[in-house]
């Protein structure tokens, strides 16, 4: 190589490894450590936004009498519509007087027979009082410019910018600057904008920290994110010309990403996908139309002909091998209907993984093996819906998706419950969810066409999609806690998605155990490994990854640990699909204030008329003589 083109080489290296990040940019530019400026302000501080409001409030005195002297037991003050809730009562008057409350029986005479307790509105005011809230802070948001980002390859034609655009959600105030550091390398922009070049970083991509500082005074919280910029071919050899045009893997992994589709748990695992993009069987297509399928499901076929949705009657056994399993002549029978139905989920399915980021491909390919897209095959196993959802599997959604638990708890227990999270309820309250939630994706229903509500098993796609990623985040911990280490450092992206569908299907002591044993051992958590070291009952994970990974015919099985303890309470809850913010309604109680009209709840309490008695001075409690609770 002549010694010229050797130096030229040199010094385009040189210059490589020293700006990570270079070339021009249209809009603000970052200003780095070593130039001739202001130097960056520090990483902020944890500052908590706070303002004080005048809020308007509505007290109402409630007094708990007896019956039989209209002695005051105890006194409650409440701030909201309706009687005082069972909590405040027992808080203002006492455990022995609110179980003697709690035995109160009805009672609609003015007699000194009654026995028990009963309520009585004393009076209620208007105030007001300061009140402490916090302001939502500014934030910083991911972009990218310079190409178009092709997916689900992840490919530029050129290498991008990174845009980072600062937001402040408060009036009158504004972005004032925008700080971070790339791989340690310090940098600021005097604006609420701030564009980074780029350069092909290599195989494990750089770390980027970044926060904004706002004219209210305070900063963004601080934020990561990982970038990888792979080239692709030989177009930047420098030995030798090439054909290839440039082309290059963009990779982005950031909760504050909104430059397009992200790798789905890739932020959770804090893990790059394979270059070029993840399997096929991860991905979600461009439209719903593409998930179409043309299996041949025996189960499917025959659920059709039992329901009487497929005439088979020239077929031996009417084209049945089983209850609810078609032999060959009753499948090829069924085969219209069979390919109708097994893609009228389909559209649910691909809206589902654009809302959520769960591959479209991977739900089709879990609910064919899980149900074989008939909802209501194995109702003797306590499972339900299109994934057949099962107790233990509700606790992962309701336990390892805190999103999910805030939007859906509310629709079955009372906010305040709800506040509490889903570890902290008791075993009622946990039931009672739990029962919801299955109940909520159970398609069977008697009165239905062939006994299957399809608006039901449609709706159940949004779940298990939640719950898919309660799982991811499961997995996660579980890694960590094992080896200390994150995720993405010590594990393939497809392979963690592996394990997490071993978690879904044989349960996280099953792939705890495997891991353990692996990383005891010695050996690389890659999927080999871990599923080598799968216990014997947690054996049949194996072909279940397999079917679902590979897209082959497959046949359903009930899933190996379902619960087969205590029946769950049969609750239907509001539809989730658009919850509603409601006045939070106290518990019913025994006792209530008029006899007619019957409020709200009404279980059978004390109901003394306030305009008093027929035929009788109105009665009126009297002060008690000692102090309660």
């Amino acid at each position: 190589m002549p010694f010229s083109r050797k130096l030229l080489i040199a010094i385009v290296l040189m210059l490589s490894t020293s700006l990570l990040l270079g070339g021009p940019g249209h809009g603000p530019t970052p200003v780095y450590a070593q130039d001739e400026a202001p130097t960056p302000t520090a990483t902020p501080a944890e500052i908590t936004r706070k303002t004080t409001l005048t809020v308007t409030f509505t007290e109402t005195e409630w007094w708990l009498a007896r019956w039989s002297d209209n002695d005051i037991a105890c006194r409650m003050y409440v701030e909201h519509e309706g009687q005082p809730t069972q909590d405040e009562i027992l808080t203002a008057c006492g455990q022995t007087i609110f179980n003697e409350w709690q035995k109160t029986t009805q009672c609609n005479e003015a007699s000194s027979d009654c026995k028990g307790y009963y309520l009585y509105p004393l009076t209620s005011y208007e105030g007001t009082r300061q009140v402490e809230v916090e302001l939502p802070q500014p934030a910083v948001w991911l972009s990218i410019a310079g190409c178009e980002l092709q997916f689900p390859q992840n490919t530029c034609n050129a290498v991008p910018q990174l845009v980072l655009t600062g937001e402040e959600p408060l009036p009158n105030e504004s972005i004032i600057r925008i700080n971070g550091s790339v791989n340690g390398q310090p940098f600021s922009c005097q604006s609420d904008s701030c564009i980074l070049p780029l350069q092909p970083t290599g195989e494990r991509g750089l770390t980027l920290e970044f926060w904004a500082d706002s004219s209210f005074g305070d900063s963004s919280p601080t934020y990561s994110a990982q970038l990888r910029i792979l080239p692709k071919g030989d177009f930047m050899s420098p030995d030798q010309a090439s054909s290839d045009a440039p082309l290059y893997y963009v990779d982005v992994i950031s909760s504050q990403w909104r430059g397009g589709p992200t790798a789905s748990c890739a932020d959770t695992w804090q893990v790059f996908p394979e270059v070029g993009g993840p399997p096929a069987w991860l991905t979600t297509p461009a439209n719903a139309a593409e998930l179409g399928s043309t299996k041949a499901f025996y189960y499917l076929a025959g659920a059709l002909i039992t329901n009487g949705e497929v005439d088979a009657a020239g077929c031996e056994g009417g084209g049945l091998e089983a209850p609810y399993l078609a032999n060959a002549c009753g499948l090829e029978k069924a085969r219209p209907q069979l390919e109708t139905w097994q893609n009228q989920f389909d559209a649910e399915i691909w809206q589902v993984a654009r809302d959520t980021g769960v591959p479209a491909m991977l739900m089709k390919n879990m609910f064919s093996r899980e149900s074989q897209l008939w909802p209501g095959i194995y109702e003797s196993y306590k499972e339900a819906g299109l994934g057949q959802l099962t107790e233990k599997g509700a606790d992962t959604v309701l336990l390892w998706n805190p999103s999910f638990f805030d939007q859906f708890c509310p629709l079955v227990l009372d906010q305040s419950v709800c506040d509490l999270g889903f570890g902290n309820l008791g075993q009622n309250e946990q039931n009672m969810l739990r029962g919801a939630l299955v109940s909520k994706v159970n398609a069977a229903c008697e009165n239905c066409p062939m006994g299957i509500d399809l608006s039901q098993a449609a709706f159940s796609v949004r779940v298990f999609a939640e719950g898919l990623v309660a799982n991811c985040e499961q997995v996660g911990r579980t890694i960590s806690n094992i080896t200390e280490y994150r995720p993405g450092d010590i594990a393939s992206y497809t392979d963690l998605w592996r394990f997490t569908l071993v978690n879904y299907n044989a349960g996280v002591g099953c792939l705890a155990h495997a891991i353990n044993a692996a990383w005891q051992s010695g050996q690389p958590l890659t999927w080999d490994n871990v599923s080598a070291n799968l216990e014997p009952v947690c054996q049949s994970a194996v072909d279940y990854i397999g079917d679902i990974t590979g897209m082959q015919p497959i046949v359903p099985t009930p899933t190996s640990w379902v619960f087969q303890g205590t029946p769950l309470p049969q609750v239907t809850p509001a539809n989730y699909r658009t919850p509603t913010p409601s006045a939070v309604q106290p518990t019913p109680q025994p006792g209530a204030v008029t006899p007619t009209p019957t409020p709200s709840g009404y279980n059978g309490g004390p109901t003394p008329t306030l305009s008093g008695y027929p035929g009788a001075v109105t009665p009126y409690p009297t002060s008690p003589t000692v102090t309660y609770p």
